[in-house]
């Protein structure tokens, strides 16, 4: 068996661990390692949103099913497994505010939102509730000992490192979690599951927003805001008209195809949203070029004060940056940064901390 410490002191079986499990296979591992310390292990699922199980389709984390593979899992492992209903408060701080932020004109990330919501706050008081000594979670996160409290760090597998969802857990949070997985690659985890003789060891990842199984996101939004269905102008940096558009919601900074505009000179694309107006902005890809960023709700896991290096999507690599209060300063021109995505600071491995992206500064003077 792998080393996994859950870092507790004193003898494991006079110890309580709460595991988050989600139906899948990753907290279901994390659930048996937690059984086979010795510690009093109980799981807890909340219900956040069915419409997984309304569409009949496996792979949304939230789903009917995934509630069930949990609960067979604590059987098998003979742990408790207890289920909340947190469909309410998700629908007000995650759904709610997903639409709202496209119909803002800005990207937004909905499982930074579940995880310093639901997740996280609502969890971590639960398990405190039921008396845990931690909460322990499948995040590919690894969680380092420090003297002035736990430090944060990115998950020993690049492929499957989640550091940029978890960017707004707090010191208090991380000292009370725990992410066993941490320095595991996927494959070994599967392979436990196997080995443990769990029924999810073969379950696909989730690859979808859990509330949008269909990947219509554009749908939803359009469903929950109907306003947000408003036709509009497609221009260019100094404003003048080269399109129509049939609604911003489907439109993203630094998208490229379906503008469905011919005849210029080179290729153009998304550089803003100007949601007041209903106008998507378009130009080349130069004018994508960011120098810095403001940054608003900015969590400190660490010195903020000197060379850092900073992501501001969830698939690009850390850049060289700084921090100046809340601007962050790019040491070279950065693209694809939207309002509304996540900035996230690091040292090294290291997550010193992150907040939201509220607005950029170009590159070029000429086309900000």
């Amino acid at each position: 068996m792998d080393d996994v410490d859950f870092q507790l002191s004193g003898p494991a079986t006079a110890r309580r661990i709460v595991v988050a499990m989600s139906g899948g296979v990753d907290s279901s591992v994390v659930a048996a390692l937690a059984a086979r310390t010795g510690a009093e292990t109980i799981g807890v699922t909340l219900q956040l949103y069915d419409h997984g199980e309304a569409v009949g389709r496996a792979g949304a984390c939230c789903a009917g099913r995934d509630i069930r593979d949990a609960r067979a899992v604590c059987d098998r492992l003979g742990i408790a497994h207890y289920v909340f209903d947190h469909e309410t408060r998700f629908r007000e701080s995650v759904v709610d505010r997903f639409a709202d932020e496209y119909l803002a004109g800005r990207t937004p990330i909905p499982c930074v939102q579940c995880n310093t919501g639901p997740k996280f706050t609502d969890l971590l008081q639960m398990a405190r509730d039921l008396g845990a000594d931690c909460l322990a979670t499948g995040h590919y996160v690894r969680r380092m000992a420090a003297p002035n409290g736990a430090e944060l760090h990115r998950g020993a597998d690049p492929a499957r490192d989640q550091s940029y969802f978890l960017f707004g857990t707090t010191q208090d949070q991380l000292d009370f979690l725990r992410f066993p997985l941490g320095a595991l690659p996927k494959a070994r985890v599967r392979e436990l599951a196997t080995e443990m003789g769990l029924a999810v060891a073969g379950k696909p990842d989730s690859q979808d927003i859990c509330f949008v199984p269909d990947g219509d996101y554009a749908g939803l939004v359009k469903k929950l805001r109907p306003e947000a269905d408003t036709a509009g102008d497609i221009v260019d940096l100094a404003g003048q008209k080269l399109g129509e558009h049939r609604g911003i919601i489907p439109f993203t900074v630094g998208q490229r195809r379906g503008l469905e505009i011919g005849g210029t000179a080179e290729p153009l694309y998304v550089v803003r949203l100007d949601a007041a107006a209903k106008r998507v902005v378009v130009g080349p890809r130069a004018a994508l070029a960011v120098a810095a960023a403001r940054l608003t709700d900015l969590n400190r896991l660490g010195p903020l004060d000197g060379p850092l290096s900073a992501k501001v999507r969830s698939m690009a690599k850390p850049v060289p940056a700084r921090m100046v209060g809340n601007r962050l300063a790019f040491d070279a021109p950065e693209y694809g940064v939207s309002p509304g995505q996540a900035a996230v600071l690091y040292a090294g491995d290291r997550v010193l901390g992150g907040g939201w992206i509220a607005e950029t500064e170009a590159a070029l003077a000429a086309v900000a």
